[in-house]
């Protein structure tokens, strides 16, 4: 009997369908992996801003995450918006108890609009318990600057590592670059620092591409590839997934990017295989 190639969001939802829990099930579905869910929060936004959020008690978001790892366990894991310090506790009692294999962390903190997305007492959960669980961190510029307290590359990463974050992505894509955009990848089993560059898309319809970024490494090493082609192939992803929705309006501001402009097949395998 074969089985399909299992990942796990567990994220927020976005009714505007562009980010979050959305974003990542359109993203792994269309690589080809088994998506499931686990909702943390419920939001009212769309492409212009946020309007409320509302956490799922932490009772939900344990059950949510419990029947998904005891029935379909996921190849991968990807955390988003945690949104407070119960449901971020409540998450990391399950990541320390079940222990994915490979686990991506998108610290989402703050919108594409600007709103705040992560309340300030979540953010020591999320830096003590759950990065050290970390396959691998991908924080935004200006997450990683309010994380480590600094503008330069170099001490950003080394007060990541510190908070026991084995492999770091700290990605450019908000940078003020019109012709290319640079993510930096540090390997911590080499301690290699990776520059990665991606033609900039000139395009107003940015919104979830950190989710969809981090959802596609999700997706890449739940598939078997390495951590280092897994981003690689996901940052050739989201570029393409820009660019192809570059010239679509949806709504009035940031709209989505186009996560299906060549989807594939659910990919399946022998179990016994791996």
């Amino acid at each position: 009997m074969r089985t399909y190639y299992p990942t796990l969001t567990i994220a927020g939802s976005d009714s505007s369908g562009g980010a979050g829990i959305q974003a990542d099930i359109k993203t792994m579905s269309a690589i080809g992996c088994y998506a499931m869910s686990a909702i943390t929060s419920i939001t009212a936004q769309n492409t212009t801003g946020v309007r409320s959020i509302m956490p799922v008690s932490t009772g939900v978001v344990t059950d949510q995450i419990d029947m998904v790892m005891t029935d379909i366990p996921p190849l991968a894991v990807k955390i988003g918006m945690l949104c407070n310090a119960e449901v971020a506790a409540a998450v990391a009692d399950r990541l320390e108890h079940y222990r994915p294999e490979n686990l991506i962390i998108d610290p989402v903190m703050v919108s594409t609009s600007g709103s705040m997305l992560l309340e300030e007492d979540a953010i020591e959960i999320l830096v003590s318990r759950i990065f050290p669980l970390a396959t691998l961190v991908t924080p935004n510029r200006m997450e990683t600057e309010k994380l480590a307290g600094s503008l330069d590359t170099a001490e950003q990463i080394e007060a990541l590592r510190k908070f026991g974050c084995k492999n770091i992505l700290i990605k450019g894509g908000d940078s003020d670059s019109t012709d290319f955009k640079t993510d930096t990848l540090y390997l911590g089993a080499t301690g290699e620092t990776i520059e990665l560059k991606a033609d900039a898309v000139d395009t107003k319809n940015s919104h979830g591409t950190g989710c969809t970024l981090s959802s596609a490494i999700a997706s890449y090493l739940a598939l078997g590839y390495s951590l280092t082609e897994s981003v690689r192939m996901a940052k050739l992803y989201v570029t393409r997934a820009l660019e192809a929705g570059a010239w679509i309006s949806t709504g009035h501001g940031h709209g989505p990017v186009n996560h299906f402009f060549s989807p594939r097949r659910l990919k399946n395998f022998n179990p016994k295989s791996r």
